[in-house]
């Protein structure tokens, strides 16, 4: 149906006092309060009310007519739906929101407003039509849910906030145990390097040696632990580059080249001492029976996740453990198959043509934690 046909429709329909005016019949009736305004007079006056909007405001029609609507703004009704209101009118188009009135006896209620232009066949803009409803319930309700919503948001932050601080002090208290640890052990590194000194045993120096090197895999345990920034986990790989470079540093062997190929993998903070002290034993044990009368050589160390696993090789291109070494019940491999049973880890000394490799896998989760990914 065309635009104009339909503009003469209302030629067609008969209301109670005869053909007329439907519109003006079927808004009298309506139980939605409805205003009619004539912007062709001066401010834009009120020139129809039905009898529903007299009872949701409250005023009778002899104070309605012939005034703005702008009565029934208040206080608290806000500038920018009044903005939006006076636009929409310039703008000669529709404007539907929720806007605060005030009834007549000065108590607010919400106004869900639609406005709109009629404007004749020719362009000519003749009047606005209004309607409005009481929609208070709705916007309370809405209202409500948002204060909710916001004292929710507010108390989750200041109870993440809570927390935050409390794992800050938490950290702060673990770093300082650490801190203070690593000098401990530092302090108990040096009485074993000067009780070393006035031995002269060569086989107690060498024990002496040994105990040495674990008090110092202990110790750079807890500097990185001291260092970290989260006091539950501990990265093996770095914890390993670390290790490793200080240990083939303090051989003073500078014909040993050192391979690194190393993948992030992190454990649960308990892991890291016996960790720490099994690659101390291994990478101690390559470097000293590896490379007899100071031959060059390469010692690789790899780490790196696998699944629910983490995998810990070193090889060594040396001249190969000798048998009576890798069968051997001496205290280091006890007490690497001791570590190994703590941790749950299956080791494996193997041929790597020429030298030897040492295979470790591991949980990365304690037993009983939820294993990562």
């Amino acid at each position: 149906m065309e635009r104009d046909d339909a503009w003469h429709m209302t030629d067609d329909l008969m209301v109670e006092d005869g053909k007329g005016d439907p519109f003006a019949a079927a808004i009298r009736a309506t139980r939605m309060p409805m205003i009619v305004t004539d912007p062709r007079r001066d401010d834009n006056p009120i020139v129809f009310v039905n009898d529903a909007f007299l009872r949701l405001t409250g005023y009778e029609r002899d104070e309605i007519m012939g005034r703005n609507c702008r009565f029934l703004q208040g206080p608290d009704t806000d500038p920018n739906a009044i903005r939006q209101l006076r636009e929409g009118v310039d703008a000669r188009r529709d404007v539907a929101l929720d806007i605060l009135n005030y009834r007549k006896d000065g108590s607010p209620f919400w106004n869900a407003l639609y406005m709109s232009p009629v404007v004749t066949k020719g362009g000519d803009l003749h009047y606005f039509f209004a309607s409005q409803l009481d929609v208070t319930d709705r916007v309370d309700a809405q209202m409500r849910t948002q204060n909710e919503k916001e004292h929710f948001e507010r108390e989750v932050a200041k109870r993440t906030r809570e927390l935050s601080e409390a794992l800050a002090a938490k950290t702060m208290l673990v770093h300082e145990v650490d801190h203070r640890v690593k000098n401990n052990l530092q302090m108990v590194a040096s009485l074993l390097t000067m009780q070393t000194r006035s031995i002269t045993d060569p086989a107690a120096r060498d024990a002496m040696k040994s105990m040495l090197t674990r008090v110092e895999a202990l110790g750079t345990v807890h500097k990185r632990l001291y260092q970290s920034h989260d006091v539950e986990r501990f990265d093996v790989a770095e914890f390993a580059r670390e290790l490793a470079t200080d240990l083939v540093r303090g051989s003073g062997r500078a014909g040993i080249t050192l391979h690194l190929d190393l993948e992030p993998v992190e454990v649960p903070v308990e892991k890291a001492p016996p960790v720490a002290l099994m690659m101390n034993e291994l990478i101690t044990n390559a470097l000293k029976h590896a490379f007899p009368d100071n031959r060059p050589g390469r010692l690789s160390i790899t780490v790196r996740p696998d699944g629910r696993h983490f995998a810990i090789r070193i090889a060594d291109d040396g001249v190969g453990m000798p048998h009576d070494i890798v069968g051997a019940r001496s205290f280091g491999k006890r007490l690497i198959e001791s570590l190994a049973r703590q941790l749950t880890a299956n080791i494996a000394w193997k041929p790597n043509h020429p030298g030897t490799s040492i295979d470790l896998r591991l949980p990365r989760e304690s037993s009983g934690a939820k294993a990562g990914p």
